[in-house]
């Protein structure tokens, strides 16, 4: 999977980091450095998720799903979209890439092949007898 986000990565300049992950911060394909930054950026990505659905709580209507965070800060920006049942698409930016661009690439990406970015249900182990 990770040609795809390569992909993305080539079509936007500025983007630095591309990392799928599962609803529970599960590193599932990444683009970018090392496979220990892509780690950290889905735990954290986990927690703005987490974040986000208690704010969208406390907005009017039924629905808590995640559509799209977007933090700009100095060093640049960090994008969080939902990508199919349980998984969520993360990407770092330069401050100089263009902004909307890589919303709509993401989400370009995400109608693309949403069904093959599906994180299936984790269950619980079970004790041995």
């Amino acid at each position: 999977m990770d040609w795809m986000l390569r992909d993305l990565a080539a079509t936007v300049p500025g983007i630095g980091h591309i990392v799928l992950l599962s609803s529970d911060g599960l590193c599932m394909a990444q683009h970018g450095d090392d496979r220990d930054s892509s780690e950290r950026i889905a735990a954290a990505a986990s927690g703005i998720k987490s974040l986000a659905q208690s704010v969208a709580r406390e907005m009017p209507g039924e629905d808590e799903s995640l559509r799209l965070v977007l933090l700009e800060m100095a060093g640049g920006y960090f994008y969080l979209m939902s990508a199919g049942e349980r998984s969520y698409l993360a990407v770092t930016a330069s401050p100089t890439v263009e902004p909307g661009l890589v919303s709509q690439r993401m989400r370009d990406l995400v109608l693309r092949i949403g069904e093959h970015l599906s994180s299936a249900p984790r269950t619980p182990e079970r004790a041995a007898p």
